[in-house]
């Protein structure tokens, strides 16, 4: 019985392997032909040129996470809004989906306006003010 789906993806394993056998190879090589002359100034931590004092151990401000999600939030909404924009050209100039084109936009108005919902949200509580 012969499977044509799983002889299909021999050359994948292939190429696979050859990669792993590759980054192997390279990594190895570096290790024992390299130089490794390790001084004090290569093995201090580097933090943008300032040399580091204290302990690392600081507490952060949360406003550094609160901006990182809503980065995250808006970063998201870009991941659903340029396939939708794909799709709705499409929706646009087929005349077998007109009848959805309302329903397609509708839809992400609704989206739209929730995010906008939320930015007057945050921004009424301050979370964009750095000033606080």
């Amino acid at each position: 019985m012969d499977q044509p789906g799983i002889t299909n993806y021999i050359p994948i394993l292939i190429i696979f392997a050859l990669a792993v056998v590759f980054a192997t190879a390279m990594i190895a090589m570096s290790r024992f032909m390299g130089r490794n002359r390790p001084t004090r100034e290569k093995l201090a931590p580097y933090e943008c040129g300032v040399e580091p004092v204290g302990t690392a151990r600081e507490r952060q401000s949360v406003k550094f996470y609160l901006v990182a999600i809503l980065f995250l939030l808006f970063d998201v909404e870009v991941v659903f809004l340029l396939p939708w924009a794909v799709v709705f050209r499409k929706v646009l100039t087929s005349p077998e989906y007109q009848h959805l084109k309302f329903v397609f936009y509708g839809g992400m108005m609704v989206f739209l306006f929730l995010l906008v919902v939320g930015l007057i949200y945050e921004w009424r509580k301050g979370i964009l003010d750095w000033n606080r």
